[in-house]
């Protein structure tokens, strides 16, 4: 059965899914990629900003995302993580599919890890500029103008 797709402000997230999304993001971008850093950042709690998941029907968060305001009215998308039994079976495609709608017709940005460049380019994004280390990983600016299609 495919995973059922949720959004909310942080406030309206239950602590358990809360903590399973917090979890998450830990698990890949601090454990995997051994990025210590400090993923409470405040944007979360940040006016505007949605937190998007992707959980199974035993309510288990299989990927995630959030999304941000950004200063000249388009939004941001960002944390985009799956757990590891989850990729390459469409969870984290059909999540970020959804967090692309909910940005509705603004521009969006986002920092993509390298390797990741061409998964974006399937919902619209384009390079923007010069590839940048962040964390010591390869990443490189996209932004998705609200005009662009996505491919199938």
């Amino acid at each position: 059965m495919p995973p059922t797709i949720h959004h909310a402000p942080l406030s309206d997230v239950s602590p358990a899914t809360l903590y399973a999304i917090l979890k998450l993001r830990v698990d890949v971008f601090v454990v995997e990629q051994n990025c210590p850093y400090p993923d409470l950042d405040g944007a979360d709690t940040a006016p505007g900003a949605l937190l998007v998941w992707a959980a199974d029907d035993a309510g288990q968060v299989l990927a995630t995302s959030r999304i941000l305001d950004t200063a000249d009215g388009g939004r941001r998308i960002g944390r985009v993580c799956a757990a590891t039994e989850a990729r390459r079976g469409g969870t984290a495609s059909a999540m970020m599919a959804a967090a692309v709608e909910l940005c509705g017709p603004v521009s969006i940005v986002l920092d993509a890890q390298s390797h990741l460049e061409g998964w974006y380019e399937r919902f619209g994004f384009v390079r923007e500029g010069a590839d940048f280390l962040e964390d010591d990983i390869p990443h490189v600016p996209m932004r998705r103008l609200p005009d662009a299609a996505a491919r199938p």
